[in-house]
Protein backbone atom coordinates (compact mmCIF):
# COMPACT_ATOMS: atom_id res chain seq x y z
CA UNK A 1 0.00 0.00 0.00
CA UNK A 2 1.30 3.46 -0.53
CA UNK A 3 2.67 5.80 2.11
CA UNK A 4 -0.72 7.99 1.61
CA UNK A 5 -3.17 7.25 4.04
CA UNK A 6 -7.20 6.96 2.95
CA UNK A 7 -7.58 10.21 5.37
CA UNK A 8 -5.70 12.10 3.70
CA UNK A 9 -7.37 15.12 3.20
CA UNK A 10 -8.38 16.32 -0.97
CA UNK A 11 -5.37 16.87 -3.50
CA UNK A 12 -6.36 20.58 -3.67
CA UNK A 13 -6.70 20.07 -7.52
CA UNK A 14 -10.16 21.65 -7.85
CA UNK A 15 -10.34 25.08 -8.83
CA UNK A 16 -13.90 26.82 -9.43
CA UNK A 17 -16.09 25.43 -12.20
CA UNK A 18 -17.94 27.67 -14.75
CA UNK A 19 -21.46 28.45 -13.86
CA UNK A 20 -24.20 25.85 -14.80
CA UNK A 21 -25.13 27.68 -17.07
CA UNK A 22 -21.91 28.26 -19.04
CA UNK A 23 -21.88 24.35 -18.50
CA UNK A 24 -25.03 24.20 -20.45
CA UNK A 25 -23.75 26.50 -23.52
CA UNK A 26 -20.83 24.18 -23.57
CA UNK A 27 -22.45 21.31 -24.17
CA UNK A 28 -24.62 22.78 -26.92
CA UNK A 29 -21.75 24.18 -28.36
CA UNK A 30 -20.26 21.14 -28.65
CA UNK A 31 -23.42 19.23 -29.74
CA UNK A 32 -23.74 17.09 -27.10
CA UNK A 33 -27.31 17.98 -26.50
CA UNK A 34 -27.93 16.01 -29.85
CA UNK A 35 -25.90 13.56 -29.00
CA UNK A 36 -28.34 12.95 -25.62
CA UNK A 37 -31.67 13.80 -27.63
CA UNK A 38 -32.18 16.39 -25.29
CA UNK A 39 -33.38 20.06 -26.36
CA UNK A 40 -30.88 22.73 -26.48
CA UNK A 41 -33.84 24.80 -24.18
CA UNK A 42 -34.19 21.88 -21.77
CA UNK A 43 -30.41 21.35 -21.21
CA UNK A 44 -30.74 25.54 -20.29
CA UNK A 45 -34.22 25.22 -18.36
CA UNK A 46 -32.25 22.26 -16.01
CA UNK A 47 -29.25 24.12 -15.41
CA UNK A 48 -31.38 27.58 -14.63
CA UNK A 49 -33.24 25.76 -12.26
CA UNK A 50 -30.45 23.28 -10.79
CA UNK A 51 -28.08 26.93 -9.82
CA UNK A 52 -24.95 26.99 -8.72
CA UNK A 53 -25.53 25.46 -5.47
CA UNK A 54 -21.86 23.84 -5.67
CA UNK A 55 -20.42 27.30 -5.85
CA UNK A 56 -22.30 28.85 -2.59
CA UNK A 57 -21.37 25.83 -0.87
CA UNK A 58 -17.34 26.25 -2.00
CA UNK A 59 -16.77 23.17 -2.87
CA UNK A 60 -16.24 24.21 -6.81
CA UNK A 61 -19.18 24.19 -7.77
CA UNK A 62 -21.30 21.21 -9.39
CA UNK A 63 -20.41 19.14 -12.87
CA UNK A 64 -23.42 19.01 -15.17
CA UNK A 65 -23.44 15.61 -16.48
CA UNK A 66 -25.44 13.73 -18.99
CA UNK A 67 -26.16 10.19 -17.88
CA UNK A 68 -24.20 7.68 -19.95
CA UNK A 69 -27.06 5.67 -21.46
CA UNK A 70 -27.70 9.08 -23.50
CA UNK A 71 -24.47 10.49 -24.16
CA UNK A 72 -22.06 7.35 -24.21
CA UNK A 73 -18.02 7.49 -23.47
CA UNK A 74 -17.42 6.53 -27.29
CA UNK A 75 -19.53 10.00 -28.64
CA UNK A 76 -18.08 12.14 -26.47
CA UNK A 77 -14.43 11.14 -26.33
CA UNK A 78 -13.31 12.58 -30.20
CA UNK A 79 -14.92 16.15 -28.57
CA UNK A 80 -11.76 16.40 -25.83
CA UNK A 81 -9.11 18.73 -27.34
CA UNK A 82 -5.66 18.92 -26.01
CA UNK A 83 -2.52 21.10 -27.63
CA UNK A 84 -5.22 21.37 -30.25
CA UNK A 85 -5.55 17.50 -30.67
CA UNK A 86 -8.85 15.63 -30.34
CA UNK A 87 -9.65 13.36 -28.08
CA UNK A 88 -9.57 9.61 -28.76
CA UNK A 89 -10.43 5.83 -27.42
CA UNK A 90 -7.67 3.46 -27.37
CA UNK A 91 -8.05 0.59 -30.39
CA UNK A 92 -8.22 -2.22 -27.58
CA UNK A 93 -10.97 -0.82 -26.14
CA UNK A 94 -13.83 -1.18 -28.79
CA UNK A 95 -16.39 -2.11 -26.05
CA UNK A 96 -15.76 1.23 -24.07
CA UNK A 97 -19.59 2.15 -23.55
CA UNK A 98 -20.11 -1.60 -22.12
CA UNK A 99 -18.28 0.06 -18.86
CA UNK A 100 -20.89 0.94 -16.63
CA UNK A 101 -21.57 2.28 -13.36
CA UNK A 102 -20.56 -0.14 -10.58
CA UNK A 103 -20.55 0.39 -6.71
CA UNK A 104 -22.09 3.84 -7.97
CA UNK A 105 -26.07 4.95 -7.68
CA UNK A 106 -26.75 6.80 -10.76
CA UNK A 107 -30.17 9.52 -11.14
CA UNK A 108 -32.22 8.83 -12.88
CA UNK A 109 -32.51 11.29 -14.72
CA UNK A 110 -30.79 12.36 -18.14
CA UNK A 111 -29.28 15.37 -16.78
CA UNK A 112 -27.94 15.34 -13.22
CA UNK A 113 -24.71 17.07 -10.94
CA UNK A 114 -21.44 15.64 -9.80
CA UNK A 115 -20.79 17.75 -6.72
CA UNK A 116 -16.94 18.10 -4.30
CA UNK A 117 -14.64 16.96 -7.67
CA UNK A 118 -11.36 15.84 -6.83
CA UNK A 119 -8.79 14.74 -9.61
CA UNK A 120 -7.06 12.52 -6.88
CA UNK A 121 -3.61 13.37 -7.26
CA UNK A 122 -2.81 12.51 -3.56
CA UNK A 123 -3.40 8.99 -4.71
CA UNK A 124 -1.11 8.15 -7.58
CA UNK A 125 0.99 5.50 -7.84
CA UNK A 126 -2.33 3.51 -5.86
CA UNK A 127 -3.77 0.35 -7.77
CA UNK A 128 -7.50 0.53 -8.26
CA UNK A 129 -8.14 -2.29 -6.28
CA UNK A 130 -6.44 -0.09 -3.44
CA UNK A 131 -8.24 3.44 -4.35
CA UNK A 132 -11.72 2.36 -3.88
CA UNK A 133 -12.31 1.36 -0.15
CA UNK A 134 -9.97 4.41 0.23
CA UNK A 135 -11.88 6.48 -1.48
CA UNK A 136 -15.29 4.58 0.27
CA UNK A 137 -13.67 5.13 3.09
CA UNK A 138 -13.71 9.03 2.95
CA UNK A 139 -17.85 8.71 2.09
CA UNK A 140 -16.43 9.61 -1.65
CA UNK A 141 -17.53 8.55 -4.91
CA UNK A 142 -15.24 7.01 -7.77
CA UNK A 143 -15.99 9.11 -11.05
CA UNK A 144 -17.53 7.24 -13.98
CA UNK A 145 -15.84 7.41 -17.21
CA UNK A 146 -18.22 9.38 -19.00
CA UNK A 147 -18.28 12.25 -15.78
CA UNK A 148 -14.21 12.16 -16.38
CA UNK A 149 -14.63 13.31 -19.74
CA UNK A 150 -17.72 16.09 -19.07
CA UNK A 151 -14.60 17.18 -16.82
CA UNK A 152 -12.29 18.24 -18.77
CA UNK A 153 -14.72 19.41 -21.65
CA UNK A 154 -15.45 22.11 -18.85
CA UNK A 155 -12.42 22.32 -17.77
CA UNK A 156 -9.60 21.12 -20.33
CA UNK A 157 -6.84 22.13 -17.92
CA UNK A 158 -7.96 19.46 -15.61
CA UNK A 159 -5.97 16.92 -17.91
CA UNK A 160 -2.07 17.41 -17.38
CA UNK A 161 0.71 15.23 -18.66
CA UNK A 162 2.15 13.17 -15.01
CA UNK A 163 -1.28 14.74 -13.41
CA UNK A 164 -4.25 12.08 -15.18
CA UNK A 165 -6.72 10.18 -13.69
CA UNK A 166 -8.41 7.44 -13.58
CA UNK A 167 -12.26 6.47 -13.44
CA UNK A 168 -12.86 3.62 -11.50
CA UNK A 169 -16.83 3.47 -11.23
CA UNK A 170 -16.88 2.26 -15.04
CA UNK A 171 -16.40 -1.32 -14.68
CA UNK A 172 -17.02 -3.84 -17.59
CA UNK A 173 -18.93 -6.95 -16.02
CA UNK A 174 -18.13 -10.18 -18.04
CA UNK A 175 -20.61 -13.17 -19.50
CA UNK A 176 -20.02 -15.05 -16.38
CA UNK A 177 -20.82 -11.94 -14.00
CA UNK A 178 -16.95 -11.51 -13.10
CA UNK A 179 -15.29 -7.77 -13.30
CA UNK A 180 -13.04 -7.51 -16.29
CA UNK A 181 -9.80 -6.47 -15.14
CA UNK A 182 -9.46 -3.27 -17.19
CA UNK A 183 -10.34 0.12 -15.20
CA UNK A 184 -10.83 3.30 -17.02
CA UNK A 185 -8.80 6.41 -17.03
CA UNK A 186 -7.70 9.49 -19.31
CA UNK A 187 -4.80 10.96 -19.90
CA UNK A 188 -2.73 12.62 -22.66
CA UNK A 189 -0.94 10.32 -25.12
CA UNK A 190 2.67 10.28 -25.98
CA UNK A 191 2.04 9.19 -29.74
CA UNK A 192 3.73 5.97 -29.21
CA UNK A 193 2.49 2.47 -30.35
CA UNK A 194 -0.91 2.28 -31.94
CA UNK A 195 -1.64 5.51 -31.06
CA UNK A 196 0.37 6.81 -33.41
CA UNK A 197 2.74 9.93 -33.82
CA UNK A 198 -0.05 12.47 -34.69
CA UNK A 199 -1.71 11.81 -31.62
CA UNK A 200 1.27 13.07 -29.39
CA UNK A 201 -0.51 15.39 -27.27
CA UNK A 202 -3.94 14.42 -27.41
CA UNK A 203 -6.79 13.54 -25.04
CA UNK A 204 -6.79 9.66 -24.58
CA UNK A 205 -9.52 7.55 -22.95
CA UNK A 206 -7.61 3.97 -22.51
CA UNK A 207 -7.28 1.60 -19.38
CA UNK A 208 -5.22 -0.17 -16.55
CA UNK A 209 -5.28 -2.87 -14.59
CA UNK A 210 -7.09 -3.43 -11.28
CA UNK A 211 -4.41 -4.45 -9.60
CA UNK A 212 -1.62 -2.36 -11.06
CA UNK A 213 0.40 1.77 -10.29
CA UNK A 214 1.14 4.29 -12.06
CA UNK A 215 3.18 7.00 -10.86
CA UNK A 216 1.28 9.56 -13.55
CA UNK A 217 -2.79 8.42 -12.85
CA UNK A 218 -4.82 9.70 -9.86
CA UNK A 219 -8.21 8.44 -9.03
CA UNK A 220 -11.01 11.06 -9.67
CA UNK A 221 -14.16 11.52 -7.53
CA UNK A 222 -16.57 13.26 -5.84
CA UNK A 223 -18.73 13.77 -2.64
CA UNK A 224 -22.01 12.77 -4.68
CA UNK A 225 -24.71 13.13 -7.38
CA UNK A 226 -27.78 14.70 -7.25
CA UNK A 227 -30.75 14.92 -10.15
Amino acid sequence: MPETSPESSPSGTVTALPSLAAQAERLIELGVHEIAGIPADELRAFAANAGDEGGRRGDGGALLAVHPHRAPASALAPLLRHDGKPGFVVTDMADVDDFAPCTVELPDAPLYLVTGLDRGDHMADWSPEEALPALAARDRTPLLLTEGIHWVLQQPGILERNRCFMTIGSRLRKANGALDARTPAIWISNGTGRDGRERRNAPKVGWCWWGNRHTWLGFASATGRRP
